[in-house]
């Protein structure tokens, strides 16, 4: 599929970590087109990727694949803008707006497919979570698994319902291990490190821990039991993780997330901000 013709309604963060996945893997940087408001990131995109860079306004082709990758409270105007043609199909990667708000800003016969990714796409080791109607077809789903596969890993939902879990979970999951690292940083500081020393031992740690999950075949509580001997050290830290009710806490914070996540699905307007 590396001439497979592409157009990206937006030159973000997560469009030009797809766009460098793709052109990684052998994509024809010919066949990418990006519209693109801001003159220096269009100028950014060109010379970095060689692809075909656009102001809002140009003719879009039925036949490519069409990426939708503005801030939610811009994707109406971008819409408008820049029309997509009858019977194409487009790959919403906007935060928050369900396939509902977007067929209502397209053509009719338009395909919609709605997909949450993560900020680690940017590395190829993403993950996103696709939904798209029973009726889409094959040949467009093994289209956007190449496109999205570009960025790491893809999982198919079974409902659209299930987008603002994965919001919490992946889509979120990044900060999240972010935010065990610095505590973990800090907590080696107050048990005598020096700051660097901390950081960097807490930093490599989770490198390898999050290698050994995607190498081995065990599930990560599979993993944490290999490592926990009874009595030992490792039985003592989560024995007092779990008595400050690390479960509970985690689940309370994703069910936070989620229901933010339901609520950021409102038709956008232009005062509202995109969050994960």
């Amino acid at each position: 599929m590396h001439d497979l013709p592409l157009q990206f309604l937006g030159g973000g963060n997560m469009a030009d970590a797809i766009i460098a996945g793709l052109l990684a893997s052998g994509h024809d940087a010919e066949r990418i087109l990006v519209v693109e408001p801001e003159s220096a990131r269009a100028t950014a995109l060109r010379d970095q990727h060689g692809v075909t860079v656009v102001a809002p306004g140009a003719p879009l082709k039925a036949e490519a694949v069409t990426v939708l990758a503005v801030k939610p409270q811009v994707a109406a105007e971008a819409l408008a803008a820049t029309p997509v043609p009858a019977g194409a199909l487009v790959v919403s990667i906007a935060a928050g707006l369900s396939c509902d708000w977007l067929r209502s800003q397209l053509s009719e016969g338009v395909r919609v497919a709605r997909c949450m990714p993560n900020t680690p796409a940017r590395l190829g080791a993403g993950v996103t979570g696709i939904w798209a109607d029973a009726d889409i077809g094959e040949a467009a789903r093994a289209q956007i698994d190449y496109l999205l596969g570009a960025a790491g890993a893809t999982v198919w939902l079974e409902s659209e319902a299930q987008i603002d879990a994965v919001t919490a979970l992946s889509g979120s999951g990044p900060a999240y291990v972010f935010a065990l690292g610095e505590a973990m940083a800090a907590a080696g500081q107050q048990l005598g490190l020096p700051q660097e020393t901390a950081e960097k031992l807490a930093r490599q740690t989770l490198i390898g821990a999050g290698r050994l999950l995607a190498e081995e075949t065990a599930t990560a509580g599979e993993l944490r039991a290999r490592v926990t001997s009874a009595g030992g050290t490792t039985a003592a830290a989560l024995a007092e993780l779990e008595a400050g009710g690390l479960s509970a806490l985690m689940a309370r914070a994703m069910a936070a997330a989620a229901k933010r996540a339901r609520e950021l699905s409102a038709p956008p307007t232009h005062d509202e901000e995109s969050e994960h």
